[in-house]
């Protein structure tokens, strides 16, 4: 059976599972979703109509994009992506956490700013407030490490360069002179060729 990930090119989200399936070599055919027309086939792999959705070569199927990146780490687990110590993994799963919810209010911006002449100027600066307040969290833990959790690229690291990968394609580099570890670090990961094959296109 072939593997497959149901996805959009453009979606955070999915680039995740992306370059965790990429640094792990592992083939996969990618299956563009229509993610406003949902057809029976995907909402009968994931019911709750979101991407992106895993169906691995055992006929095992997952959803959530966190999900199936400790999946993957588990089942395919070189290189790893979570520290196999118990107390190092949650510290992962919390600075994971940390990042998704990066993403998630990146889209919600970028949604709301969508709907233009009817946007919420209000709603847009809490939105932007928020993904301030959260970068600054990010720009301050590498003061310690080359990376988010430690001196290993991680699931938080795949996370978040996400997460700022869509930051970027949406509204540009400005944040970049706020934050100029996060810049280094951005501009570093973006080498990788995880990072390039997977960057979202206009």
């Amino acid at each position: 059976m072939t593997r497959k990930l149901y996805y959009t090119q453009r979606s955070p989200y999915a680039r995740k599972v992306r370059i965790v399936l990429a640094e792990k070599q592992l083939p996969c055919e990618l299956v563009e979703t229509d993610i406003k027309r949902k057809s029976p086939e995907f909402l009968s792999l994931n019911p709750i109509g979101k991407i992106p959705v895993l169906v691995d070569e055992n006929g095992l199927t997952f959803w959530d994009s966190t999900l199936i990146v400790e999946y993957l780490d588990e089942t395919y687990p070189h290189p790893p992506f979570y520290p196999r110590d118990r107390l190092e993994k949650l510290r992962c799963r919390q600075g994971e956490e940390l990042a998704d919810s990066l993403i998630d209010r990146v889209v919600a911006l970028w949604y709301e700013t969508g709907k233009a002449p009817k946007a919420d100027e209000q709603l847009q600066a809490y939105y932007q407030q928020e993904i301030d307040r959260l970068l600054f969290v990010l720009e301050n833990k590498l003061d310690f490490s080359s990376y988010l959790l430690n001196d290993q690229f991680t699931a938080v690291d795949v996370a978040a360069v996400s997460g700022l990968g869509y930051y970027t394609f949406r509204f540009g580099k400005n944040w970049q002179l706020r934050y100029p570890k996060l810049t280094r670090w951005f501009e570093r990961l973006h080498q990788r060729p995880s990072l390039q094959s997977t960057l979202p296109k206009a």
